[in-house]
């Protein structure tokens, strides 16, 4: 299967935030490696998808309280 990079546009803004989001993130077999542009404006999430989906990316941050939309 190929990789794809998926984005996101959140508001995860701060390293608390990230260390919220990462447990979760970490723990899908789907994605190969995130991170979270914490210094722009967008708070662009770009995940390496080995299999996950927009809809599976987006379900996990606003499970922990944050708002995910694809970019």
């Amino acid at each position: 299967m190929e990789n794809k990079h998926l984005q996101f546009k959140t508001n995860i803004n701060c390293s608390g935030c990230v260390s919220t989001v990462k447990p979760a993130l970490d723990a899908v077999a789907g994605i190969a490696g995130w991170n979270v542009d914490i210094t722009g404006s967008d708070k662009i999430l770009t995940v390496q998808s080995k299999g996950v989906t927009e809809e599976e990316v987006v379900a996990i941050i606003r499970a922990k309280g944050f708002k995910a939309e694809p970019v």
